[in-house]
């Protein structure tokens, strides 16, 4: 079976939309599953909505990269967005012709080339997702690098060439999951013309010609199919072979920080995907809205859900008990207390339950209980405490989402390895509670208190919750009564009482 190319895909007798050649008006630094199931699918869409006629040139951020299985294939790729909604199961085949090329700076034919870039007319933006530990100043890189090892480094190699050729300044939009990605993108980036002595004039072009855009990104890209019976099927139904295919849920939001003048200056709103796609002022609703909805959703349920017998998300949500808790939950307690448009938040959250439910995603709930106590602490705890102040009164499921939390962390512990805290579940088989390790040592060395102590032993502890939560009227006693209710009569019937 051949490899896609544009000839490969022209034989195969494909019918969608495809644009073969473009300027280059994206520099993204960033070549994984995430950004071609995201990034690189919004400017395939301003290219057949909006008439963009740009193309994304992709570096490899890191030495190991796709660089040269994405030139072999001429940036073509197939994409598929999978999951349910509306209740309706949705499978979509798209091939996306918005990347160009790939880079390797690592090799000095790479390097030279992404310099080529950095000087070009047409380049108007560069995006990055170079994960969690990608904006990071080092200071061992220098301005003689080649590449610098470090993507703030590397950034500062290319805007300084831009400078130099007296180009414009582009706008910079940063898709890292870190808090204030932008600015302290900019950050990185200003330190290394302070290191490098790169001079006031090349800084104040940094900071006041081109602009940096903070972002949030949203969507679940579980990446490459790996079943062999599977890739066969679709290599037959295409007429070619993608080792490249990747895949994503259907649901797609991409909030970027800015001006909201932006929003003309980039092809999203044109294009008609504004509700994906759109710049605004502040992103800070938008990032709560996420965090208190969808993660503090998966928080809220899975520990109890697990305990109760549920091993993946999609199972839960076919559940009317838990299904049921998890919307009370959202509805009732999370979302009213928001100080965001409610519906919007109504219908974020509605569609929530349709992501869960994806048919094609098996989403472990053990891989989501990972360090869950600070993810309660962030997630849920927020929406608890805001419950209380605003209505004075303590919130049904929240309540009973931390006696589950307390639960699944000393559910019959049996012993405290390398791994984590090793407990047992009514079904009998046991599973590895991780987290901090003093965590873990906590709930090992109160594996004997009685449910009272226990509950206030973990109350009281302010490095889980950074306060005393036995402060909080009712709520000791009410998580006492909780936890002896998920131990005597089973998760699921604590949850059922919340309903």
């Amino acid at each position: 079976m051949e490899k896609l190319n544009y000839e490969v895909l022209k034989k195969s007798g494909y019918t969608g939309y495809i644009l073969e050649s473009a300027p280059e008006k994206v520099m993204q630094f960033g070549e994984g599953n995430f950004l071609r199931a995201f990034v690189n699918y919004w400017f395939d869409l301003a290219n057949e909505k909006a008439g963009w006629n740009g193309k994304c040139v992709l570096v490899q951020p890191i030495a190991p990269g796709l660089a040269n299985m994405i030139n072999e294939q001429e940036g073509l790729y197939t994409l598929y967005l999978r999951g349910s909604q509306n209740g309706q199961k949705v499978d979509d085949k798209r091939v996306i012709s918005s990347v160009s090329r790939c880079l390797n700076p690592y090799e000095a034919e790479g390097f030279a080339a992404m310099m080529e870039v950095a000087v070009s007319d047409d380049l108007e933006y560069i995006v990055s997702n170079t994960t969690e530990a990608g904006i990071v100043y080092d200071p061992a890189c220098e301005l003689s690098d080649v590449p610098c090892s470090s993507f703030p480094g590397k950034l500062t190699q290319v805007l300084y060439k831009r400078f130099q050729a007296g180009k414009p300044g582009v706008i910079m939009l940063a898709c890292e999951l870190i808090d204030n990605n932008g600015k302290e993108l900019q950050k990185c980036v200003n330190q290394y013309i302070e290191q490098w002595g790169l001079g006031a004039e090349f800084s104040a072009y940094v900071n006041e010609k081109c602009t940096f855009c903070g972002s949030l990104v949203d969507r679940i890209v579980p990446g490459r199919i790996r079943d062999p019976k599977e890739v066969a099927e679709l290599e037959a139904k295409h007429g070619y072979a993608d080792p490249l295919l990747d895949v994503g849920e259907v649901f797609g939001v991409w909030v970027i920080e800015g001006d909201e003048k932006l929003n003309d200056v980039l092809p999203f709103r044109k294009a008609g995907i504004e509700s994906n796609v759109f710049v605004t002022p502040d992103m800070t609703p938008y990032k709560k809205r996420k965090v208190r909805i969808l993660n503090g959703a998966h928080t809220g349920f899975v520990l109890g859900a697990y305990l109760g017998g549920f091993d993946i998300v999609r199972d839960c949500m076919n559940d009317d008990t838990v299904r049921g808790y998890m919307n009370k939950m959202l509805l009732d307690e999370i979302v009213p207390i928001l100080p965001l448009d409610q519906e919007d938040c109504k219908n974020f959250a509605a569609a929530v339950q349709d992501r869960f439910n994806n048919p094609f995603v098996n989403h472990e709930l053990m891989s989501i209980s990972l360090n869950s106590t600070s993810k309660w602490r962030a997630r849920n705890m927020p929406s608890f405490l805001e419950y209380v102040e605003k209505t004075g009164k303590l919130p049904t499921c929240l309540t009973m989402s931390f006696a589950a939390y307390i639960a699944f962390f000393s559910n019959d512990i049996q012993e405290l390895t390398d791994a984590g805290l090793v407990c047992r579940r009514s079904a009998g088989n046991t599973y590895t509670c991780s987290d901090d390790r003093w965590a873990l040592e906590f709930y090992y060395n109160h594996r004997n208190d009685s449910v009272e102590e226990l509950v206030h032993a973990v109350m009281t502890n302010e490095q889980m919750w950074g306060q005393d939560l036995t402060l909080v009227p009712g709520f000791e006693a009410a998580t006492v009564a909780n936890l002896t209710k998920i131990r005597t009569e089973g998760a699921m019937a604590a949850y059922a009482s919340c309903l």
